[in-house]
């Protein structure tokens, strides 16, 4: 039998996993049925959306309260369901963010069986309507590198590649804790421990943020914004985030994103040096000082993003035994109207 939608909010709220077989023998399961978008209406809607977008992404998943905290950050959101003959097979959201107000971003994510029929064109036709709605005519996502076939199908659609990443993981139960060192003239600091230390930090994202690859054209938020968007979310804890400080100075940060919803990952969020820093070790004894936190709390794995043409910060995660992993692809293309 096929599965409607509040059985499959059902399976989702007791952790039991959708089928990923599709209908089963004798189902009248219809497959030629045409999809039908609608937007969220409500919390149970929006968890069904993020239950399918962790569902197709485990190693991105995140908790409703990383939703929250994401849609604060935002100048506009919108969140969809599809559906198939009844059964609820993908979700999608879109945003305008204020570092990119005029390029939508978002994703577009179908559960595996039930790809190839139309799911995800007719999001990504309701995007686009809601983008064009607000004056925009480009979309940008983030893809699964080793999800070759959907990477085929957008490109083909006049997506290009705009940015890549590799993921790349520290072993923490294979790996013991670095020594809390730095060099000359430097301590190191939690947030917490000093929490008057975040207009030095965002000094520091000033610097640090136009140079990460791809990030270049990024509009810096102010200060205030800043500070609630990028540190205050409900991932960020300002234990786990650490200062180098020189003499009164904040020259560096790190900081590590900690959601519920992967208890033994934790990830980092953000390393910056400024400029005038940089080359001087500040870089690598804010990574261990996070390796040696991540690892006396318990957590099994320490996981990061890393573009490509960032070969400093990837030579210097490879020196502390991170190992590389699949990433992402950044892609943007142009809206579906009509």
């Amino acid at each position: 039998m096929s599965m409607d939608a509040a059985r499959v909010r059902a399976r989702i709220r007791a952790g039991i996993p959708i089928p990923a077989d599709g209908p089963g023998p004798g189902s009248n399961y219809d497959w030629a049925m045409h999809p039908v978008v609608r937007r969220t209406a409500g919390r149970e809607d929006e968890e069904l959306s993020l239950a399918i977008y962790n569902q197709v992404w485990p190693l991105s998943a995140i908790t409703f309260d990383e939703v929250e905290s994401f849609k604060a950050s935002t100048l506009a959101y919108s969140d969809s369901l599809v559906e198939i003959d009844g059964l609820t097979v993908g979700s999608a959201f879109v945003a305008i963010l204020p570092q990119r107000p005029d390029v939508g971003y978002g994703a577009v994510t179908v559960l595996a069986p039930h790809r190839r029929r139309g799911a995800g064109t007719a999001l990504y036709r309701d995007i686009s309507a809601w983008c064009s709605e607000r004056g925009l005519d480009t979309f940008e996502a983030r893809m699964e590198a080793d999800d070759e076939a959907s990477l085929e199908l957008v490109l083909q659609h006049g997506f290009t590649e705009v940015g890549r990443d590799t993921r790349m993981v520290l072993d923490l139960t294979a790996t013991d804790a670095p020594p809390h060192e730095a060099p000359p003239g430097i301590e190191i600091v939690t947030w917490a421990e000093r929490p008057a230390l975040a207009r030095g930090m965002y000094d520091v994202a000033v610097d640090a943020y136009p140079d990460v690859p791809g990030s270049g054209d990024d509009e810096m938020e102010p200060f205030e914004d800043w500070l609630a968007h990028d540190m205050q979310g409900s991932a960020d804890r300002p234990e786990a985030t650490f200062v180098a400080i020189a003499g009164r100075e904040v020259v560096g940060y790190s900081k590590l994103f900690l959601t519920a919803a992967q208890p033994t990952t934790a990830s980092h969020d953000m390393t910056g040096v400024k400029r005038a820093w940089r080359g001087r070790g500040v870089a690598g004894a804010l990574k261990r000082a996070s390796i040696a936190w991540a690892k006396a709390h318990g957590y099994e794995r320490l996981v990061t993003s890393n573009e490509l043409r960032n070969e400093p910060i990837r030579r210097l995660n490879t020196r502390l035994g991170y190992r590389e992993a699949p990433g992402h692809v950044i892609v943007r293309g142009p809206l579906l109207i009509g």
